[in-house]
């Protein structure tokens, strides 16, 4: 049985443009077409559309008045209010009409609203101090629920602002939550306590890190090339954030810190200003400050103890070091 596709308006407010760059790493070879076998139908993206101009302003004006159904408004970018809560700072080309106004319009039209990016949900890098642009989210203003749209907005099928956080998201957080939505899958069930998708904001980054081994035994990297747990001293937040990145990995193989880098925790609101540097890891005598977020600092400084006691030399060793130093030992595993 044909039905009717599942239309999708993208729209670009304040920020980088990295999430639709990251949107096209998806693992397929032909973007639209895998579109099109979900049923999706891309009614216009600013970068990956034909039409611009006129024909946008129709589109737009059509979106509006209902002649044209809008299933999902995607929001890339931070909302641009300045100044003085105008959104004069931004309009949309060759309307006059700032960004916020558009986004207004269109969230009281659309079935879904989704936050693609941190700068949509929360703010992001774009509201960074002192946020001279007054860029906000959608709903929420960091971890402050309100935001352009106001914290009690609900959009035409009852849900509020989906969040798919991170700088730049995951393609295949966007995919999934778009083919969820076409599929009438996400409820409001689906969505966690900050109203992201579950199927990704319920995993941490440190699940399936490849560093997991110096992380058990505490034994930490001291420089940028060492091959040890980056929490310790580099700044890591893999314990505290929310995404599936070393699961489900980018590009099919690589995430920030198998690629050398500490996790700074982009999927969470108020990343950009951790008030410390972004590689170095604050502490309060001698213990990290970011602990796991489950984990109480007591226990943690009991279990921290009795690991690195038990450190074997080989993990030390490799821990800080740029390449494995010292295999593991061969030894007869057979049982008797």
């Amino acid at each position: 049985m044909n039905r009717e596709p599942f239309n999708v308006l993208w729209l670009q407010s304040g920020g980088c443009g990295g999430c639709s760059m990251s949107l096209l790493c998806a693992d397929t070879t032909d973007f639209h077409a895998m579109l099109r076998g979900a049923g999706i139908k891309l009614l216009w993206h600013p970068s990956l559309s034909l039409e611009s101009g006129h024909e946008v302003r129709k589109l737009l004006d059509d979106c509006v008045e209902g002649r044209v159904r809008v299933d999902a408004l995607c929001v890339e970018g931070a909302l641009l209010r300045g100044p003085n809560g105008t959104g004069r700072f931004h309009h949309l080309a060759g309307t006059q009409v700032p960004m916020i106004a558009w986004v207004r319009r269109l969230a009281g039209v659309a079935r879904h609203v989704v936050a693609i990016g941190s700068c949509a949900a929360w703010g992001g890098v774009s509201a960074g101090d002192p946020n001279p642009t007054e860029a906000c989210g959608l709903q929420y203003e960091d971890e402050h629920a309100g935001g352009l749209l106001g914290a009690e907005f609900r959009s035409a099928s009852g849900l509020p602002v989906v969040n798919v956080a991170g700088c730049p998201t995951h393609p295949g957080w966007v995919l999934d939550t778009l083919m969820a939505l076409a599929e009438g899958l996400l409820s409001a069930a689906e969505l966690d306590p900050l109203n992201r998708p579950r199927f990704y904001a319920d995993q941490l980054v440190h699940h399936g890190c490849t560093r997991n081994e110096y992380y058990e035994f505490k034994a930490s990297a001291e420089k940028p090339s060492d091959l040890g747990c980056m929490m310790e001293h580099m700044g890591c937040k893999g314990t505290q954030a929310h995404a599936d990145c070393n699961t489900r990995l980018w590009n099919g193989e690589g995430s920030c810190t198998r690629g050398g880098y500490a996790c700074v925790s982009c999927t969470e609101p108020g990343f950009q200003e951790p008030h410390h540097p972004f590689h170095v890891t604050p502490k309060v005598a001698g213990i990290p400050i970011g602990l796991p977020t489950d984990m109480p600092k007591a226990w943690f400084v009991a279990l921290a103890s009795l690991s690195k006691s038990a450190t074997p030399k080989r993990v030390k060793h490799n821990a800080v070091a740029d390449r494995i130093v010292v295999p593991p030992a061969v030894r007869r595993t057979r049982l008797k």
